[in-house]
């Protein structure tokens, strides 16, 4: 799980990359913690993808930067998020990404994924 993205050549988990069917979480987990650490580098947390995922879960910043200092694993995240979202919320926020948000995806990947 990186959280430390300073070296310009470790980067946070693609945002396409699915944990129980949660696109983003990954990602925004790995921002989140290397936020709190200081090792964000030139990341922004949140950024308007995490708000706007965050937002279609039902779920504010503030409460997801709580949840990362209490649940460190994947596996702790991904109950803390299941516990107060719907699979309804979920897939509204999946869709979001893959329908209205594309582009930054495929941004991402050729920044991110190609560099690897």
């Amino acid at each position: 799980m990186p959280t430390d993205f300073r070296d310009g050549k470790t980067f946070p988990r693609r945002g396409r990359e699915a944990l129980d069917g949660y696109l983003w979480l990954l990602r925004v987990f790995d921002k989140a913690r290397a936020s709190a650490a200081g090792t964000i580098h030139d990341y922004i947390y949140p950024c308007p993808m995490d708000k706007g995922v965050m937002e279609r879960w039902g779920i504010a910043p503030a409460d997801f930067d709580a949840a990362i200092r209490a649940h460190q694993s994947d596996e702790a995240i991904l109950g803390w998020l299941r516990e107060r979202t719907t699979p309804s919320q979920r897939d509204a926020a999946n869709r979001w990404l893959l329908e209205e948000r594309t582009e930054n995806l495929d941004r991402q990947d050729r920044e991110e994924v190609a560099a690897v």
